[in-house]
């Protein structure tokens, strides 16, 4: 007999705070047409036949998500409150509390929460395009702006090459063992799933993406976030 078949599941860290939203309430929860931010991330997950389950990491004292409805995603969503101060901690704490659930080869596709935008094409393009590779990979656009480096004052000290950069994006996507072992190893010097993994001695596949699937930082990104939502409806 073969191996078992794998399993994907999503795993979003949604216990921050997004203080540079300038807003008391979590970025995750700030509303995109009408609806909570986060609840656009989860969607494409819900919607992709591929999914086993969706985990969303909360902070432990979280009491906005009870606020919201959650109805649609019921059958396939389940909340986690391990969450920690890091992302990379939250992440760790959420593949922990699945361990006994989930396959050592099963695919773990982490997200941002701040991500609203992402398509069941790009989860596509990133299925098939990573396969089996142990090295896993994830959603990276490649880099066409200039780059400068400055000094304190704000001023050029010089022209960066951007030839073979690329930007990271999200879904992050490896087998569980890979990353609870990179996770586990890097601790919060980790700034995403891509970076513990690399400190492992394996290359993550970069699979092109675009801007369309943006991460909201800013209040202004939310604005840009509802057009391109709006577009894809129309």
């Amino acid at each position: 007999m073969g191996a078992p078949m794998s399993k994907y599941f999503a795993l979003i860290p949604a216990a921050g705070t997004g203080s540079r939203i300038g807003s008391p309430m979590p970025k995750q929860y700030q509303p995109i047409n009408g609806k909570p931010m986060l609840w656009h991330a989860l969607k494409p997950f819900n919607l992709h036949p591929g999914i086993e389950r969706i985990f969303v990491v909360l902070s432990p004292s979280d009491t906005w998500f009870a606020q919201m409805r959650w109805d649609e995603f019921e059958s396939r969503l389940e909340v986690l409150r391990c969450g920690a101060e890091s992302r990379a901690g939250s992440v760790l704490n959420g593949l922990r509390a699945i361990g006994g659930r989930v396959a050592g080869n099963d695919r773990i596709l982490v997200h941002d929460a701040a991500r609203p935008c992402l398509t069941l094409q790009l989860i596509d393009k990133l299925l098939a395009q990573v396969g089996d590779d142990r090295a896993g990979g994830l959603l990276a656009e490649p880099l066409a702006d200039t780059l400068k480096r400055a000094d304190v004052g704000g001023r050029i000290l010089g022209t960066e090459p951007r030839d073979n950069l690329w930007r990271a994006q999200t879904p992050q996507m490896f087998h569980y063992d890979v990353l609870v072992k990179a996770l586990a190893g890097a601790g919060d010097e980790a700034t995403d799933e891509a970076s513990a993994v690399e400190r492992l001695g394996l290359s993550p596949l970069l699979v092109k993406s675009d801007a369309t699937n943006l991460k909201v930082t800013y209040a202004e990104d939310l604005h840009l976030a509802e057009v391109i939502l709006n577009n894809r409806v129309s």
